[in-house]
């Protein structure tokens, strides 16, 4: 007997996406779930650092602690990394638009966007220097040189990356969003 409420499997809702009224609109929230891909390499990484722990657990019982403690330092930074991993993504809120990468982050206020559309263009697969065909959501700023910034979301990303339909939903949260805070 499936339990629908225990998993994401279940049916897609429009309800789901949608901020309820008593929510807070200034919080910053994704408007799509992780995909599977992005979640599963967190999942293999604190694996490894479940591992790396085990490790600094048995030096630290049987070789000197400073040895131990640079396995803990280790174990540390790849559970700071898989943290990291799971954060990356587009985040909106009334604000704007913040655009999470694993080293750096860029935030974009509703005021300063001029447009927010869906494109074909080729596309980096998983992140990777590899190039595919397919659809990226660009942010194109205000101004005199009205700069396209970097992808928001792509469909070979690793939150969308066979998921062409959670794709289309997320863009169209992102445009909605857009296109409710550039009118004010």
């Amino acid at each position: 007997m499936p339990l629908p409420f225990l998993t994401a499997d279940r049916g897609f809702d429009t309800a789901d996406d949608v901020a309820l009224p008593h929510d807070d609109r200034d919080l910053w929230r994704r408007p799509y779930r992780p995909g599977p891909w992005r979640v599963g390499a967190a999942a293999l990484m604190l694996l490894l650092a479940s591992f790396v722990l085990f490790a600094g657990v048995i030096i630290a019982a049987t070789a000197p602690l400073s040895s131990a403690g640079a396995v803990f330092g280790i174990a540390v930074v790849v559970i700071a990394c898989a943290l990291r991993l799971l954060r990356v993504g587009a985040w909106v809120s009334a604000r704007g638009v913040r655009q999470v990468s694993f080293l750096s982050t860029r935030t974009v206020a509703w005021q300063q966007v001029s447009s927010v559309r869906t494109v074909q263009q080729p596309v980096r697969w998983l992140g990777l220097p590899r190039t595919v065909q397919g659809q990226a959501l660009l942010l194109v700023r205000q101004g005199r040189s009205g700069e396209t910034l970097p992808p928001l979301l792509t469909t070979h990303s690793a939150d969308f990356l066979a998921r062409d339909e959670a794709f289309d939903r997320a863009a169209d949260a992102v445009e909605a969003w857009a296109a409710e805070y550039r009118q004010d």
